[in-house]
């Protein structure tokens, strides 16, 4: 079964916001050819996770992780997504949705940025 992953963002009124998070993107998509890879976006920027997902779907892909790219969880993954996300269940109750955790959370994040500041101090 196909798989994808979303990189779901805050998004922002600057275009070049989003830079880095296209740099993850490419950056996934090259050492995962066989894995589509999104970029969508909570607010004001484009696409939104419907659509980013709906995309998807209708490409094919039937379990789509979707990896928050915010520093922790505050109201719009605890609220925000998690409501974005029971919908999506309604709308497409033939994929599997897995959601990890806020990539600010992740041990290797959290050593990567510690190391950095440290370095930087």
């Amino acid at each position: 079964m196909k798989s994808a992953l979303v990189l779901f963002a805050h998004g922002s009124r600057d275009p070049d916001w989003a830079a880095p998070f296209r740099e993850i993107q490419r950056k996934v998509a090259a050492e995962k050819p066989e894995l589509a890879v999104e970029l969508a976006f909570l607010e004001l920027m484009q696409p939104s996770l419907p659509d980013a997902v709906n995309r998807l779907v209708s490409s094919g892909n039937r379990h789509i992780t979707i990896a928050p790219m915010f520093m922790a969880q505050g109201a719009h993954l605890k609220r925000d997504l998690l409501k974005l996300i029971a919908e999506l269940r309604g709308s497409h109750p033939g994929i599997e949705f897995r959601l990890l955790a806020a990539a600010g959370e992740a041990e290797p994040v959290i050593d990567a940025v510690s190391t950095w500041v440290a370095a930087n101090a």
